[in-house]
Formats: C-alpha cells, structure tokens, sequence
C-alpha cells in the first residue's frame, strides 16, 4: 500500500503543478503565458511541454529496472546484447527508427586473479574472497565476474606492500619525503579522492611493481553509517570493480585513437594495444576492506600520517614490509563486439541539427544504480516523447536517444559513435547525458556555462517528488552536483578548480570533467553537454550489491525520482529540439572564464611571484568573449523571425573553443576551457592548458598556452559577433 498511496499522492501534486503551469501561475501579470527563453511561442510550447511532462509513469519505470537488472551484464556479453535488444523494443515502441550499431573494440576478461600475503609466515589471506552478505538475492549468480579492473596487463609480482593512501601525486611526494621508496613494490592504496586508473599511472611513473586498491570503510563503508543490507553502505566484502585505462589520454577503443573502430576496420588500421597511450604497464586489482585487511594490519615501518588513516581498527603503516603479498593476475583480451542502441525521431525543419541524449547500459556486475537507473529513466523519456509524437507533434531538429556500451571499459560506445559521425555532430545543438540517474533524493548537475541557465530553467518546469519544482528542492541544497559516476567518496576538489559561478540567487551548476559519455561530444568535438543525476548514500558503487534489492530499499523504493528524473531529462532534448533560437547563455560563459583566469593568476604568484605571467591578453580576450555574448543574449531575446543565421553563430562559438593541436601531451582532448585532469580524472580542470602547465612549474608552457587561450576566446568572440 505504500507505493499506492505515495504515487496518488504524485499525481495529486504533478495534476495542480501542470493545472498551474498552464494557467495563472504560468503567466505574466498581463495573463499572458510566461515566456521561455528561445521561443517566440510560450503557449504552445508549455502545452507540449505539459503533455511530456504527465507520461513518465513509476511502475514502467519499476518494471523496466527489474527487467535490465535480472542479470549480470557487463559490456560484450549475450546478457549484455540482451538488455539492447530489451532498449531497442521500448524505442520501437515509442515511435523511434532504431537500430543497433555494432562496434569491435579491445578489451579484458578476468581468467584468473589472485592476491595471497606470501610473508611473514602466520598471516592468512586470499583474495579476492567472493562478495556475500546473508539474504541478498542476486550474489551468488554465477554470471557474476570476479572483481578485477578492467585494462589491467596480465602478470605476476611478488614484493614487500607499501601503503600509498589514496594514490595522488601529492601522497607519492609524501612517501617520498618519509624515504620511502616504492621501485619495484606493490603499492596498496584506497579508492577515493581520484580516477583509479590515475592511482596505477602515478604508481607506475614512480616504479611500482603492481598496484592493489581497496575500498576502505572510511570511505564509502560502515565509517559513513550502516553496511548493506542494513544500510546503504559498501559491506566488509564489496569490491569496486572498474576500469584502470588512462583514458584521459584519450578514451574510446586503445586501438583506434581519434576514428571508430568499426567492425570493417582493416587490421593495419589499428594501433598495437602495446603501443595504446592508454593501456596500463604494470598488473592492477581490486580488493575488499575484508581482504585488505591482514595486509594493513600487518605493515610494518613508519606510522602513517595521520590524515591517512582509515576506519579499520589499527593504526595504519606505511611498510615497506614485512608483509609480502604475490600478484597473479591472467587476462583474457580480445577484439569484442560492442552494441550502442541509437534512436532517431527526424527533425521536421532542421533534420540535419541532432540534439542527442544518451546514457550507458552496460554495467560491471547489475548495474541497478550505474547505469541502469539512468536506462530506466531515458526509456520513460523516450515514453513520453512517443506519446507527443502519437498526438501529431514533430520536433523541429532531430531527436537522438542513444544507448551507450562500454562506457565502464573506457567511455567506448559513445566515443566510437561520436568519432565516426563527427561531420554530422558539427551542426549538433547539445549532448544531454544521465549516468547514475537516481541513487537518491538530491538532484545536481553539470554543463557548460552556455547551457547552465537552461538547465536551471528546465528544472524549474518540472515538479519534485518533494513538492514545488525540482530546482526550489535543488536551491535547498548549498553544493551543486558531483559528476554521476563518481562514487561519494571520489567527490573531491582540487587546486585547479574553482567554485562554479552562476547568475546572482541562482544554484550553482557544476563543471564537466570526464568518466562519463559527454566527454567525446564536448571536450573532442565541442558539442555543448550537460550531466544530471539524483543522489544519495551510495556505498555499493561497482560490485554485486548493486542491485534492484539494493536500489528498491534505499536508492528510490517507490520509482518517484525515477519519474522526475525522466522528465528532466526528456525536457533537455524536447526543448532544446523545439527552440527557435537556440538558448545559450555566453554572458555566463564569459564571466566564468573570467573567473578561471583570475584564480590562475592568484596560482601563478604564489607559484612564481608577482609579474611572471602576463595575463592581460587572455583576460582582455575574456572580457571581449563576455561583452559579445551579452550582446548578443539581448538579440535572443528578441530573435528575427528567420533566425537561422543567428543559430549558427550561436553553435559556432563554442566550436572556436576547439584548440586545433589540442591540448599539450594529449592531443585528442581539444577544448580550451574544460578537460578532465591528468591526475584527477573525473574532476574538471579548467583552461587546462595554463592550470597544467602551473602544476608543471614550467612558466614558458604557461605562457604559451595563455597565448592559445587567448585566441581561442578572441575566436569564439567573433563568432558571436559574426551575426550583426
């Protein structure tokens, strides 16, 4: 009865929230209907809008989780091919010309891995011990893969174990400083504060024979409240699983860097996995706080600093030894088939401009909360979009759901499908992407700055489970999101970030880094993206547990936030699809690149001293990006009925935020402004040009690369002044 009441109790409120928007309260004091930024007609896009907005339903929303949940599915495999022919059936359903595209990419499957403490004599373990608690009713399928990381080589080491925290630069510098040597040790670190693939490639720069990551219960375990099935959080055996490849050399496919590796791809065509940039050079695996454990608890050597310490009950070591641990790691690569479901609704004025929105369905074990709850979510999209196009609308531009695969391996299906349309995606208004869709009650998100207000004001027109609309629950919150597929305690910041700026009284929306499937469309082709999510206590991030039993008790028992979540995102694309004039905000752009630099500027003194860095050009150009989008807002505001030439100087300005060399030492990420770090990962480094070069310490690379930022803004101004 409680589902029953609760969803009566939705339709109650979402049939006042659509009878208001369409009535007084969606007016003006004239009693005309409010406007909405980029179209001429209000009335008639509130009407659609409110159409889409009464179909996402939680019980189909219930039932298509269950159903892409009731197996393992990791990317290749038949349960996998089964959830895209699952997808493609809603999307047939729904009125979309569908197919499946098939992509042939490398990748790893664990064959055998083992971690066993060979000294000193008396301390017992093996691992990874099997992920169990009492009364779930999914770990014990034996689909489930053991936990290994994926891109890890094949290999055996054996070596006294150094303690590394959690991996970063600056916990390296710190065991260097205690002269503590890691060449030739195996390093055991925790997940958190950074990519895991990050924690291998800084390991492996310092000489480290291999590398284990643990989940430490500090982070995401009973430190933070109850273990599952009690609690949210990750139990004593719960691994996370997850990719180790470097992508933010480049993502994708290791063999095929800047082109789709396509099923016809001549072999000569391909670059040797040895060879890929991206591929890991020494073996790397996962482990649960249960396995960890006898290793920590046995390290001898210094005691740790304090701020590294974990929740387990000792005080932690940093080693090197006595404990001595052997690594057994045999992998099985192979090209494999990839399947992306892409569905297409035909633009009725504009098919050759594609708003694309998509989400992965591939998951490491069940994926109920990652991804499959971003799945749930597009499918009542696409739902709702189906039932516009029964009713006899058309969108204006073409509408693109895409189903990703691979993105746990490395953001392959999206990277691999943006590759190959590229020359399409150059007239692509905006990629909307949902990861992790629900795990909880907040809603947060990212986007670039141009689409941050519209963003905003999506979240205004839809109504929240909690009453109101869904961006008066998010001004409730003092944090903007965190990128959706990290786990919580990934969500970090670092020096080369500032706070997101916003419009004055409104949420701040955060910054795109990478992890997720905006990054080929945003940071390689200059498509304008956002991500969205609803979060909560997530402790189960990428093992067994995650799982419908996990995701009906604490992530979103009665599928209401599946609802709003579906219909947040549906409104990105219908919206963006309908507009008359395309509804960037590039004075808000301006102003947060301001921002950037003037936080560079205060990084570079404290670094070099005053006047080592002239940032007077890139701030000038700045300025002049910021004051050409204010002009032009106001000629959005009060678009020519023709507003072709408009649009395309709109879409224009963000491609001349595309560095043609790209940036140094990894030319496939391209954008001036945003990119995931290098030794973050996940987290956004802004103008990553001059913020990497600062953490460089090389003033020439800086300067030089101020140089590029300033003609990239001088570029993305005059497009915008292109239009007169």
């Amino acid at each position: 009865m409680r589902f029953f009441y609760s969803a009566l109790a939705c339709s109650v409120v979402f049939l006042g929230f659509v009878l208001a928007r369409v009535s007084g309260h969606a007016a003006n004091s004239s009693g005309a209907p409010a406007p909405i930024f980029g179209f001429r007609d209000a009335a008639a896009e509130n009407a659609t809008e409110a159409r889409f907005l009464a179909v996402p339903d939680p019980k189909l929303a219930e039932e298509h989780l269950r159903t892409l949940t009731q197996a393992p599915h990791m990317a290749g495999t038949l349960e996998d091919k089964a959830t895209a022919d699952y997808v493609a059936q809603k999307f047939r359903a729904a009125g979309l010309d569908t197919e499946i595209v098939e992509y042939k990419v490398w990748m790893n499957y664990p064959l055998e891995i083992s971690v066993d403490v060979t000294a000193p004599a008396g301390v017992e373990m093996h691992g990874p011990t099997r992920e169990h608690v009492a009364g779930d009713p999914y770990d014990d399928d034996p689909r489930v893969v053991m936990p290994f990381n994926g891109m890890s080589p094949s290999g055996d080491a054996e070596a006294d174990v150094v303690y590394g925290n959690y991996g970063t630069p600056e916990d390296f510098e710190k065991l260097e400083r205690l002269k503590i040597d890691v060449r030739g040790k195996i390093v055991l670190v925790r997940y958190g504060q950074n990519f895991r693939g990050v924690k291998e490639f800084v390991a492996q720069e310092h000489g480290a024979a291999g590398v284990i990551i643990y989940s430490d219960p500090f982070d995401d375990g009973w430190r933070r409240g109850d273990k599952y099935p009690d609690g949210p959080w990750r139990p004593d055996t719960g691994v996370q699983r997850g990719s180790v490849g470097y992508m933010f050399e480049f993502p994708g496919d290791p063999t095929t860097p800047g082109f789709a590796s396509v099923p016809s791809l001549p072999e000569s065509k391909r670059i040797s996995p040895e060879q890929s940039a991206q591929m890991p050079k020494i073996p790397v695996t996962p482990l649960s706080y249960h396995d960890a454990w006898p290793i920590l608890q046995h390290l001898g050597g210094p005691d740790s600093p304090r701020e590294w310490q974990g929740a387990l009950p000792f005080t932690y070591h940093v080693g090197p030894g006595p404990v001595r641990v052997r690594m057994h790691l045999k992998q099985d690569y192979q090209f494999r088939t990839l399947w992306d479901v892409i569905g297409r609704v035909r633009g009725s004025e504009l098919p050759d401009e594609w708003v694309v929105a998509g989400n992965h369905r591939d998951a490491w074990v069940y994926g109920a909360v990652d991804p499959n709850s971003g799945t749930t979510a597009m499918l009542e999209a696409v739902h709702g979009v189906g039932e516009l196009l029964k009713s006899g609308w058309k969108p204006k531009r073409t509408m693109i759901f895409a189903s990703w695969d691979g993105e746990e391996e490395g953001l392959i299906g999206s990277t691999e499908w943006a590759e190959q349309h590229e020359s399409e995606l150059a007239n692509a208004p905006a990629y909307f992407n949902m990861d992790v869709g629900v795990s909880g009650p907040k809603f947060g998100a990212s986007a670039v700055p141009s689409l941050k207000q519209f963003l905003r004001d999506v979240t205004k027109a839809v109504p929240s489970p909690k009453g109101g609309t869904v961006y008066e629950a998010w001004q409730k919150v003092d944090q903007p999101g965190v990128p959706s597929t990290q786990s919580p305690a990934e969500a970090i910041g670092d020096g080369r970030r500032v706070p997101a700026a916003s419009a004055k009284g409104e949420v701040p929306v955060g910054d795109l880094g990478s992890g997720s499937d905006y990054s080929a469309f945003q940071q390689h082709l200059g498509v304008p993206s956002s991500d969205i999510s609803s979060s909560g206590p997530y402790g189960v991030y990428h093992s067994v547990f995650d799982n419908f039993a996990w995701f009906k008790k604490f992530g979103d028992p009665d599928f209401v936030y599946e609802q709003q979540m579906a219909r947040i995102f549906g409104l990105e694309a219908v919206r963006m699809a309908d507009a008359d004039v395309l509804p960037y905000d590039y004075e808000e752009y301006g102003k947060e690149v301001a921002t950037y630099l003037d936080a560079a500027g205060k990084r570079a003194e404290n670094k070099f001293g005053d006047h080592v860095l002239d940032l007077g050009a890139a701030t000038a150009a700045a300025k002049h990006f910021q004051d050409a989008g204010t002009k032009i807002l106001s000629k959005q505001k009060n678009p020519p009925r023709d507003a072709a030439r408009l649009n395309q100087a709109l879409r224009g300005a963000e491609r001349a935020l595309l560095l043609p060399e790209g940036l140094p030492h990894r030319p496939w990420f391209r954008h001036a402004i945003y990119a995931p770090g290098e030794y973050t990962g996940y987290a956004a480094v802004v103008i990553p040009g001059v913020n990497e070069a600062l953490d460089k310490g090389d003033v020439e690379r800086a300067r030089q690369q101020l140089a590029v930022l300033a003609a990239a803004l001088e570029r993305a101004a005059k497009a915008l002044e292109g239009y007169r």
